[in-house]
């Protein structure tokens, strides 16, 4: 089964254009973030098990 046919030939005749200037990019630094995350799920892990069971037999 297949989604269409593909020729392994197509592949060789594809060309890509990396005309693109250095300052066109992103600096990743620029969105640095410093700090810590903290979660508090305020729940066991019995009680989210227990509420999960009751979502599926639903």
């Amino acid at each position: 089964m297949g989604f269409g046919s593909y020729d392994e030939s197509e592949q060789d005749k594809q060309e890509y254009s990396t005309d693109f200037d250095e300052e066109d990019g992103v600096a990743t630094s620029e969105n640095t973030h410093k700090g810590s995350v903290e979660f508090d799920i305020g729940a066991s892990n019995e009680e989210l098990l227990s509420t999960l069971k009751d979502i599926k037999d639903e």
